[in-house]
């Protein structure tokens, strides 16, 4: 049917520019992030590439449900402005008759938003976690880059070297300060290298200096070594039960239906749902006068989107504090959208009419 094939090519065009729009600037964002996280210490500069991926892919859905949003509002907006909708509306389809090829249209790609929302999120957060403990588990001189002062993880110490061998263990013209509750102490040396005995790494150093100050005397030391250990202390490797919900496969948080595992499905389920709440929400908003052309029903349906997803947040948090069940959380955000935007399209679908009866009744003898 002529109708359908218009509205379906005029979306699907749409939605992969606004895809491509939002993408890119999603993406850039993230990257600088990511560039100012590894530049900090707080991931490895090689992962760079790699968490931006897994950080990409985990946004993705709410990405996907945004383009289809817009897509919808200007793809019908544009058909207002143009007076398409006049023509489609005097041959006897109405608003509602939009959502038929709407939901052709958009369907793939609810599907895949469900399958990344469920399976490929909490994936790239595991992935991503265990990046970012990988790199934090390495010893503060593990961490320190040439030529870059490193502060410890406790916040106690900061190092800095000028020169590492390629196998990360030795380094030359090593500079630690150490501040603590009895002083504050400055050492140097020539060169320094890391052991491991016991289970433990320390850094060896070789041919320097230890300058410290006491804090309630204020005398100051000075001693010179030709080798001084210094304990690298390593951090705890994160067990698999203290992962955050977000890192938990969907399968493990319908079987341990804890309050957090219910606020995380309660999240995951509700992008799914709000996504196709979305599009007949966005059939409702595109309505505009052809006579004053403006992008007012653009930064309304913007709107409404912030507003929806953050509805969503709050009744994870409700969930989560035990305030809400799963189910009361789910029938209470997307259940009363669900009615709203069905609403909405009846009263735009009807609006016309409804305005004549007052005239029609007046003239009726």
């Amino acid at each position: 049917m002529l109708f359908d094939s218009t509205v379906r090519r005029e979306l699907a065009r749409t939605f992969g520019a606004t895809l491509v729009v939002i993408l890119t600037i999603v993406l850039t964002m993230f990257l600088i992030r990511t560039i100012g996280q590894a530049a900090g210490g707080a991931v490895a500069p090689q992962d760079v590439v790699l968490l931006l991926g897994y950080v990409s892919l985990g946004n993705l859905p709410t990405m996907l449900a945004l383009s289809l949003f817009v897509a919808v509002v200007l793809t019908l907006g544009r058909m207002y402005r143009d007076s398409e909708m006049a023509i489609w509306f005097a041959s006897g389809i109405g608003l509602a008759r939009f959502v038929q090829p709407v939901l052709r249209t958009t369907w793939p790609v609810l599907l895949v938003i469900g399958l990344l929302v469920l399976f490929a999120w909490p994936w790239g957060n595991r992935n991503s976690l265990e990046l970012r403990d990988r790199y934090a588990q390495r010893s503060d001189i593990a961490r320190v880059a040439p030529g870059v002062f490193q502060t410890s993880s406790d916040a106690r110490r900061v190092f800095f070297v000028e020169r590492e061998s390629a196998d990360g263990i030795n380094a030359r013209n090593v500079f630690i300060l150490t501040q603590g509750d009895h002083g504050e102490a400055v050492t140097s040396a020539h060169s320094g290298r890391l052991e491991t005995r016991g289970g433990e790494r320390f850094l060896v150093l070789e041919r320097g200096q230890r300058n410290g100050v006491d804090a309630r005397s204020q005398v100051r030391t000075l001693a010179s070594f030709d080798s001084y250990r210094v304990l690298a202390g390593e951090r705890a490797v994160r067990a698999a039960e203290a992962r955050p919900p977000k890192a938990v496969a969907t399968a493990a948080l319908l079987a341990d239906p804890t309050p957090r595992h219910q606020a995380e499905l309660v999240w995951r389920l509700g992008l799914l749902f709000g996504a196709a709440n979305l599009l007949l929400l966005g059939i409702g908003l595109a309505a505009t006068n052809p006579r004053r052309a403006s992008n007012w029903n653009l930064l309304l349906a913007l709107l409404s989107f912030a507003v929806y997803y953050n509805l969503i947040n709050l009744s994870q948090a409700w969930v989560a504090g035990g305030r809400l069940s799963m189910a009361a959380a789910l029938l209470g955000v997307h259940g009363v959208a669900f009615a709203a935007a069905l609403a909405l399209v009846w009263w735009r679908e009807h609006a016309a009419v409804l305005r004549l009866l007052p005239h029609r009744r007046a003239v009726t003898p």
